[in-house]
């Protein structure tokens, strides 16, 4: 057992500070203090002894230097059992500190908030916080450190249980959490700073990257039911994902959230009324209509087969008709939406298994995409530029009429969220056949007209990157093809373009491919 005689207080957040260190007195032990923490303690009729009084040191530095000094760190790391450091102590006249109880500087809530400036954020770099945590924790077989108030009621039982005594298991217990702060604490500085300094575009990318991930929830299985699984949250970033409310149905599984997160950021790119439908992390049906309930059902009418147990996307609030039109649909996993009103809630809380889930944050999420590889990580930007949209190139001797640009752009947008090869084929603002996933293109297009049956005729055409040969084309123009918008690149576009003409085929081109692998 470690037997707390001295006490050094000195936190950030001062949550709960006042009560623990109240017990820690009624307790007999002697309490260090500085600034701020000092002060509140006084003011609760807490005695405390100043650091400055006890190292013989004024704070300096406008508060930068307050704990660094050999009485406070020599009495954190000497060890008690090393008779020559003991004898330094008593050579230096140097007291033992049994705990340390500190919290840092809230760096990362700084640098979160709009608008901070550098040397505000440079200012809330803790350096004595972080020192003595690391002393203490270094020590632990000595000294018990106390990191953060969600520690203070444990560690206050096991006081009182043990007459002012914390078992050492505790002890290494807190030590291992110090360890874990401080290297995020670090983390998040380094990651603030090395932002700050780029200044051209093609340094964008730091020689390492470091990630702090938090648990969310532990997951019943992977992708399959003999596979762990987790959900974590970056803690750097409060967008995305991360902030689903579910508010009805069974727990979410590891395939539901890679479904929902393709759901949602397929759905972010559209303004009016729009439903997404997914199976398999692809979209089988997406449309856009004045109604809400219309976007639904065009978008569910695309691939109802496959739509089997899919996740509906909404980005608007889902009223009682679009509810009623689910209902009718089968067997559906998730529904996620910014809003429900409460008759549709009401309705769809009629399936029991089914997963209700609000996210109201509708703007797409500005990070890099990381794609895990065995023993390393791809960094790439993330694909939310549509600008080409406005640049587009028509090479064909037909010219798209406007309704047919329109679609296109529609479609455009559906490729750029379908898995590689991707072949979209739509009428108006509604997918009618979806090819994904292939290793030909020419596959691709063959499932999408497949799917979209007599709705092929006439429909645009979008494909995520070039057609190497005009095979693909000529399947295209059999089925009723009547418009084509995709990359163009190929050292075949102008055999592709022949085709195209030979069809009657419009087509243009933007120039930028948007592979999903």
């Amino acid at each position: 057992m470690i037997r707390i005689k001295r006490a050094l207080i000195s936190v950030s957040d001062k949550t709960g500070i006042v009560d623990f260190a109240r017990q820690l007195k009624e307790l007999g032990v002697e309490i260090l203090s500085t600034g701020g923490t000092a002060r509140l303690l006084k003011e609760n009729d807490i005695p405390v002894v100043d650091v400055s009084d006890y190292t013989g040191f004024p704070e300096m530095l406008n508060g930068r230097v307050k704990t660094l000094h050999p009485k406070i760190h020599a009495g954190l790391l000497a060890l008690r059992d090393n008779s020559q450091h003991m004898q330094t102590l008593r050579e230096q006249d140097i007291g033992l500190i049994d705990m340390v109880v500190v919290n840092l500087y809230p760096f990362e809530k700084t640098v979160a908030r709009e608008g901070v400036s550098r040397e505000e954020a440079i200012e809330n770099i803790d350096i004595g916080g972080p020192s003595m945590l690391r002393s203490a924790a270094k020590n632990h077989q000595s000294v018990v450190v106390v990191s953060n108030p969600g520690q203070y009621k444990r560690i206050s039982e096991e006081l009182k249980q043990n007459g002012a005594a914390v078992s050492i298991d505790t002890a290494k217990e807190l030590a291992i959490e110090v360890f874990n702060s401080t290297a995020r604490y670090d983390s998040a500085i380094y990651n603030y700073l090395n932002k700050t300094q780029i200044t051209k575009e093609n340094d964008k990318f730091p020689e390492e990257i470091r990630l702090e991930f938090t648990k969310i929830q532990d997951l019943r299985y992977g992708e399959n039911p003999h596979q762990r699984a987790a959900f974590y949250k970056r803690r750097q970033s409060g967008a995305g994902l991360i902030n689903l409310r579910q508010l009805h149905g069974k727990e979410l599984s590891f395939n539901n959230i890679l479904d929902l997160n393709s759901t949602w950021e397929l759905l972010i790119e559209f303004k009016q009324p729009a439903a997404v439908v997914t199976k398999h992390n692809n979209p089988c049906g997406v449309a856009e209509d004045k109604s809400l309930a219309l976007a639904y059902l065009n978008a569910w009418r695309c691939d109802s087969l496959s739509a089997f147990g899919s996740i509906v996307g909404l980005n608007r609030k889902v009223d009682i008709e679009t509810a009623r039109l689910i209902l009718k649909s089968g067997f559906i996993e998730c529904v996620i939406a910014p809003a429900f009103d409460r008759k549709a809630l009401d309705a769809l809380k009629q399936k029991k298994n089914l997963r209700l889930l609000e996210l109201s944050n509708l703007q797409p999420v500005s990070e890099f995409d990381f794609k895990r590889i065995s023993s390393g990580l791809l960094v790439q930007d993330k694909d939310i530029n549509l600008d080409e949209i406005t640049n587009l190139k028509v090479v064909t001797r037909k010219k798209p009429t406007k309704s047919q640009l329109f679609t296109l752009i529609f479609a455009w947008k559906v490729a750029k969220h379908v898995k590689s090869n991707a072949i979209v084929l739509a009428r108006g603002t509604r997918t009618v056949g979806i090819g994904a996933g292939q290793m030909s293109r020419v596959d691709s297009v063959i499932i999408a007209k497949r799917k979209a049956g007599e709705l092929a005729k006439g429909s645009c055409l979008a494909s995520d990157a070039f057609f190497p040969k005009a095979d693909a084309i000529l399947k295209a123009g059999r089925a009723g093809v009547r418009a084509i918008i995709q990359p163009g690149g190929s050292i075949a576009d102008e055999e592709i373009i022949r085709a195209c003409d030979r069809y009657k085929i419009a087509m243009v081109i933007t120039g930028r491919r948007h592979f999903r692998h």
